[in-house]
């Protein structure tokens, strides 16, 4: 692994597995897709050419491994992404009000149509700019910004 990968591996690998956890909600998973994600990256390091910042890079990365993770799932078993969501059900013994509205919230956010789901999960858990999740998604900062409050939108 090239000096590059390693240090890039050492600020964003923790900061990547999270992301990746938004989007699958399995740890295994999302450790498995954030090691192809670096493989992928080290293979093209060459093409970056730092027009965003390094995360953002290994974002965009690691949402078309997901994305192709998805496509893989679907073929085999006939999924939907839906169901590919770990059980956020609340267990008996959790029956306070927070935690229930939280779980709410949760589930509905997931019910978002994928594209909408990522930007709310970036912005809320990762705490991205609408210029970091436009780069990501290949689009302008003003389309992350109206993405998202459509899906706030749908949320309320």
């Amino acid at each position: 692994m090239s000096s590059d990968m390693e240090q890039y591996y050492k600020e964003n690998g923790r900061k990547v597995f999270l992301y990746l956890m938004t989007l699958c909600g399995n740890a295994d998973t999302a450790e498995e897709l954030t090691q192809e994600t670096f493989y992928r990256a080290l293979r093209s390091v060459n093409r970056f050419k730092g027009e965003s910042s390094v995360y953002t890079w290994l974002c965009s990365i690691a949402r078309k491994a997901w994305l192709e993770e998805l496509r893989k799932r679907r073929k085999h078993t006939g999924e939907e992404i839906s169901e590919l969501v770990e059980d956020t059900s609340p267990r008996p013994d959790e029956e306070a009000e927070s935690s229930d509205s939280r779980l709410r919230l949760l589930k509905r956010i997931h019910s978002l149509p994928e594209t909408e789901k990522e930007i709310v999960l970036l912005r809320a858990t990762q705490e991205l700019s609408f210029r970091e999740i436009g780069e990501i998604f290949g689009k302008t900062e003003n389309w992350a910004r109206v993405t998202y409050y459509r899906a706030k939108q749908k949320l309320m």
